[in-house]
Order: structure tokens, then C-alpha cells, then sequence
């Protein structure tokens, strides 16, 4: 199974996008499984379905900090560098799906409105728009990756 198809197993079983997207990269983050979805689970639903910026976008900000972050004992060059590698994963992440503002994503549908989250489950937008972006959130952050290896 590849990181993409692992991410979508975890938001086929009922975690969020963050959470698939990040957890997908706790092989090589220095995190267990466990930990990987606790810290992550904040992030769902654009930061605690608020709808700001996707979270398969901050699931790959944070598996990209966790690779390549300023440590306490590290130089300021890595924080640049991250912040580099970050840049790059919300532009790539925008050219495919227009934006990384989850609201947006979602059609302009407001999750938190009862009548809105009914429509997002009848057009079936968390399987269809969201599967998307945890995949291609994944194959940013793995290219990213290897660029730097």
C-alpha cells in the first residue's frame, strides 16, 4: 500500500484529513501511529472544522515540519527552509484544487450549518473533494520529500 492509498485508509475509518495525512508519514516522522492522530485531530475540518486551511494541507505542513523543522539545537537556515518547503506545498496544493481554504474546497458550504453539512453529505463532498485532497496533499509532501533526499 502506498502513503496516498494508506491516508485514505485512515479517512475511510472515520479520521480526519489531517490526520489521514499526517499519520501516513508517522513511518518516518519520529511519531508513533498514536500520537501522529492526537496531535493532528485539531487540525481536521479546516482547525476544528472552522474551515480555514484544509487540513490534508496542514497534515503535510506538519509531516514536512517534522522532516525538516528548526530543532532547539538546529540553525535558523532549517526554519527557512521549511517555511521554503511549506510555500511550495500551498502552491502546488492551490494550482490542482484552486485553493487551500477548506470553505472554498467545500463549495462555499458551511459544515458547522446544519443545512449546509446536510448538502456537503448529499453530494457526497467529504468522499469525493476531501479523498482528492488527502491524496494529492500526500503526493506534494512525498515529492517535496524526495526533492530534498
Amino acid at each position: 500500500m502506498d502513503r496516498s492509498e494508506k491516508a485514505l485508509s485512515y479517512f475511510d475509518n472515520k479520521f480526519n484529513c489531517a490526520q489521514s495525512v499526517l499519520t501516513a508519514f508517522a513511518d518516518e516522522s519520529g511519531l508513533s501511529e498514536e500520537e501522529s492522530l492526537r496531535v493532528s485531530c485539531a487540525f481536521g475540518g479546516g482547525m476544528g472544522r472552522q474551515q480555514h486551511t484544509c487540513g490534508a494541507v496542514t497534515g503535510a505542513a506538519m509531516a514536512l515540519g517534522l522532516r525538516f523543522g528548526k530543532g532547539k539545537n538546529d540553525s535558523d537556515e532549517k526554519k527557512l527552509n521549511t517555511y521554503d518547503k511549506t510555500v511550495e506545498l500551498f502552491d502546488e496544493f492551490t494550482k490542482l484544487n484552486g485553493s487551500t481554504n477548506c470553505h472554498q474546497l467545500l463549495n462555499n458550504l458551511n459544515m458547522r450549518d446544519e443545512k449546509e453539512l446536510e448538502l456537503i453529505n448529499e453530494q457526497n463532498l467529504f468522499h469525493t473533494n476531501c479523498r482528492k485532497y488527502v491524496a494529492d496533499a500526500v503526493r506534494i509532501a512525498e515529492n517535496i520529500i524526495a526533492k530534498s533526499s
